[in-house]
């Protein structure tokens, strides 16, 4: 019964403390009056947690002149910069890093190819390219708070464990603990995809909305649903395989094993196999030109009035359509983000998508929903960043800080 008590008396402190530094972050300078205001918390109890924030250095007091023209008030607003983190964007074949403050700045970043075959590999390349990361950013970092990692595949994200990667044999694998033991510090893994929208809630283009839904386009096809400010996350830790709806159930098998996912159809690889098949079947297109044709430059030979680059888009905005159609009805978001180098060609892909949501979803949930390219595409590992951002906002990782 006790430890029951205890328990909650942490979860109490985690919880109020939270909110105050959410309050303070988000909505800062903020007095401490507003904060106990909008927090309903006890005046003494944001007094008794903004106190401990400030000694650990995590706000700061800033003066603001009084409307009346009196005695100025105490604001209060977050501290970004001492505090740093490296978000580490793990690929099928090359690994990215971001060094970060708080304030999600990125101070330092490098790009490497990093090809793995078995776990092992995987996590004895991940430490080694890590060490060197940290080792030659040592004079950037003042106080290293955490590491994040996004990867493809199903993390559970509160345990760190990975249990699924599209390219690799996974067993297990607790590479939260891992970090956490090598590095020393709190370490948070997630899904790439489900990261990147959370990324784009706190720092992108779905900022201003609770419910939102990102999908991405990319070597596969996944979706991160945020509901309520919150990633949605079913009973494994893990949804928006929009990927493996299926749209055609006579099309190619998927690499999951089931026939016409979206996936075989609307990923970068499929979009470029349909099109090089088109061309070797002798249709008509400027891209015949090209040696190795990429989705890039389906992209631009589209915009720049290829028929068949064109067409070859269209179909794909048809299926994505179908497939947004779906989450539409089941989650009613207030926006659609899409993500990938497919929106390159958003004018000609965007109407399309557009179509079929109309057509296959709910009139008064498709009505003024915006479709969106995303903001953040080009820096991945804010999605790792995301993870980090949010255990200070939820208290998870404040309260190891203010543990220390």
């Amino acid at each position: 019964m006790n430890g029951g008590q205890i328990g909650n008396v942490d979860l109490v402190k985690q919880l109020n403390s939270a909110a105050v530094y959410r309050l303070i972050d988000q909505q800062g300078p903020i007095s401490r009056i507003q904060v106990a205001d909008v927090s309903q918390l006890a005046p003494a109890s944001v007094t008794k947690i903004t106190r401990q924030l400030l000694e650990r250095g995590l706000i700061k007091e800033v003066a603001q002149q009084a409307s009346t023209g009196g005695r100025r008030a105490i604001s209060l607003t977050t501290e970004v910069d001492p505090f740093h983190s490296i978000a580490v964007r793990l690929g099928r074949d090359y690994i990215q890093f971001s060094l970060f403050n708080l304030g999600a700045k990125e101070i330092a970043s490098d790009f490497q190819e990093f090809l793995y075959t078995s776990q092992s590999e995987l996590v004895d390349g991940l430490l080694s390219h890590l060490k060197n990361f940290t080792n030659q950013h040592t004079s950037s970092i003042s106080q290293l708070i955490a590491i994040g990692i996004a990867l493809p595949g199903l993390v559970n994200p509160e345990t760190g464990v990975v249990e699924y990667m599209p390219n690799v044999k996974i067993n297990a694998l607790p590479l939260g603990e891992i970090i956490k033991n090598n590095f020393h510090v709190e370490c948070f893994v997630g899904n790439d995809v489900r990261g990147m929208a959370l990324a784009e809630h706190y720092f992108g283009v779905s900022q201003d909305c609770q419910d939102s839904i990102l999908v991405s386009v990319h070597r596969g096809t996944g979706a991160g649903i945020i509901v309520n400010g919150q990633v949605f996350l079913g009973y494994n830790r893990n949804v928006g395989e929009i990927g493996h709806i299926q749209i055609d159930p006579l099309g190619e098998q998927c690499q999951c094993g089931n026939f016409g996912c979206l996936e075989t159809v609307a990923a970068n690889p499929a979009i470029v196999n349909r099109v090089n098949k088109l061309i070797a079947q002798g249709y008509e297109s400027s891209l015949s030109q090209v040696d190795a044709i990429t989705i890039h430059e389906i992209c631009e030979h589209a915009n720049n009035g290829d028929e068949l680059a064109k067409q070859a888009l269209v179909k794909v905005g048809n299926q994505l359509g179908k497939a947004i159609a779906i989450t539409i009805n089941l989650f009613n978001p207030q926006k659609v983000i899409i993500a990938g180098a497919i929106t390159k060609a958003k004018d000609i892909l965007f109407p399309a998508i557009q179509r079929n949501v109309e057509n296959q979803s709910l009139k008064s949930f498709h009505t003024n929903l915006p479709i969106e390219a995303s903001l953040l595409d080009a820096q991945p590992t804010l999605s790792a960043f995301a993870m980090i951002k949010r255990a200070m906002l939820n208290g998870v990782l404040l309260q190891k800080l203010l543990e220390d």
